[in-house]
């Protein structure tokens, strides 16, 4: 028997071995499974059966499996940043890389709303939109996981409550000031909107176990946890600013400018949210990193740093 196939035999009887498994029962496995061809491996089948419109309008299969990739990018992104909230022994090098590759699937996401903005008939969304009533974008719970994972509660509250919000806040509390919260309640009266009471229903329970669990553990806090040279670091300070300016900047303008080109000047979304006020970041200033960033940047967020901003040197 050739060394090599003996030598890779040796080491499959140690992996197996070591968790109390029998090789031969291994390898008899191995020789009558079939061997695994593409569509099994991508489940392509089950994937594109995933479409399922509520009209007939041909773009309203754009509208669809566009907002499908959508959140198949936001599972990537959640993947990358789980790796550094739960890795032990954290170096500038992979916190770098992989913040750069959550930039990369972000940078993707803004340049893909040409997708939507340029191809589909306005006339078609104006008449099947109305079918997705209360639906609404803004009931996208993995973004909102995303942002629970990326920084701190308090960069998520309402701007007109931070002073009010702080650690010692019970997370019921904090949630129910979280900035997006704008979009569906009415705060004179505290009455929430079906599209919000829907929202909260279904997915509640877990953004407020998520908020828990990366409250000492999500991106900004495992960078402020790192020794101090390490923070000095410019390559992870740099890519820290890129994330926040690509996710709180250019992804959320494009989402901005392609629902005004289809919504034009209603206020309200399909789901009825006043989606200017909560999603345009002048109002907001969602910053997950604020301590990178200047005064003047932080000040004038969403107002001057709409086109570029600063790498630092």
């Amino acid at each position: 028997m050739d060394k090599n196939i003996e030598q890779r035999i040796k080491l499959l009887k140690e992996k197996y071995d070591a968790i109390d498994q029998d090789l031969e029962t291994q390898l008899d496995g191995l020789l009558y499974s079939k061997p695994i061809t593409y569509w099994d491996y991508i489940q392509t089948d089950a994937l594109l059966n995933l479409q399922v419109q509520r009209t007939g309008f041909k773009d309203e299969m754009v509208f669809i499996m566009y907002h499908q990739i959508n959140e198949l990018i936001f599972k990537m992104i959640r993947w990358e940043i789980e790796q550094v909230a739960h890795h032990e022994n954290l170096t500038t090098k992979f916190f770098t890389e992989r913040l750069m590759r959550i930039s990369r699937y972000f940078d993707m996401l803004t340049a893909s709303f040409t997708i939507m903005g340029d191809g589909m008939e306005r006339e078609q969304y104006a008449k099947f939109r109305d079918t997705l009533t209360p639906a609404s974008g803004f009931q996208s719970a993995q973004y909102r996981l995303i942002e629970f994972c990326s920084t701190e509660l308090i960069n998520l509250i309402d701007y007109r409550f931070r002073s009010k919000i702080d650690r010692n806040t019970p997370f019921e509390n904090a949630f129910e000031h979280l900035y997006w919260q704008a979009a569906g309640k009415d705060y004179k009266t505290g009455e929430k909107s079906y599209l919000l009471e829907q929202f909260e229903k279904k997915y509640k329970t877990k953004f407020l176990d998520t908020m828990k669990e990366y409250n000492s553990i999500n991106l900004w806090a495992k960078f402020k946890s790192l020794p101090k040279k390490d923070k000095e670091n410019i390559d992870l300070i740099n890519a820290m600013r890129h994330l926040d300016y690509c996710i709180n900047i250019k992804w959320v303008m494009s989402h901005y400018e392609a629902a005004g080109k289809y919504i034009g000047t209603q206020d309200e979304a399909t789901g009825g949210s006043d989606w200017r006020k909560y999603m345009h970041p002048k109002y907001q200033k969602r910053i997950f990193f604020p301590d990178l960033w200047s005064r003047e940047e932080f000040e004038n967020w969403g107002v001057t740093n709409l086109e570029a901003y600063k790498i630092l040197t």
